[in-house]
């Protein structure tokens, strides 16, 4: 699995380096805003290495090759969740050094966690369908939380209760949770996908 991990990023570095360097960018700015945006879109780079892998139809070579579908799919979460580790840790490490910075460590875990939420969500959709259908669903899917966390926000600010800590405990539940939930749907999704 390792080397499936390294031909990912391998392959992220080659063919992505400015939006790369961006997400770094965005993650050293000292906003809540941009640094939630870096993590967020760093969460989706398995999809453009699903991308790239059925552009190029690595899937056809690596059946003949020693990988388990299991490998293949965890790969593709490891390189989310390494991802989605480096745009927090820097977004961390710049909202203790730089000073006057809006982002708190408690709100960059947080958009760590629906980070991480979203990808366990919609992974299986992109292994199942491919990128281009699975991308429909994907929009449906962040459409549907966009509005469903909105609503609940607004519910729990009018019962008085305190939503960061809510968030701060709810938050980590939910995605380690929907991690789970999604590794089993996602090595069945692969083992059955249509592209």
């Amino acid at each position: 699995m390792k080397g499936l991990l390294l031909k990912d990023l391998y392959v992220l570095t080659a063919q992505m380096r400015f939006f790369l360097v961006l997400i770094l960018l965005f993650a050293v700015i000292p906003s809540y805003s941009m640094s939630g945006f870096a993590i967020i879109y760093a969460a989706m780079l398995p999809y453009t290495s699903i991308a790239y892998d059925e552009r190029s139809k690595w899937d056809q070579l690596a059946g003949m090759m020693p990988y388990s579908i299991r490998q293949v799919v965890l790969s593709k979460f490891m390189l989310g969740y390494l991802c989605v580790a480096i745009a927090t840790a820097v977004s961390l490490l710049s909202a203790l050094v730089i000073p006057g910075g809006k982002a708190s460590p408690a709100s960059l875990l947080t958009a760590a966690c629906v980070a991480l939420t979203i990808m366990a969500v919609t992974l299986p959709f992109m292994l199942r369908f491919g990128v281009e259908r699975g991308r429909m669903l994907f929009i449906l899917v962040i459409v549907a939380a966009a509005c469903s966390s909105m609503t609940a926000m607004e519910a729990l600010n009018e019962s008085g209760v305190a939503l960061p800590q809510v968030l701060a405990l709810g938050a980590p539940v939910l995605a380690a949770a929907a991690n789970l939930i999604s590794l089993p749907i996602s090595f069945r999704a692969y083992a059955r996908r249509s592209f």
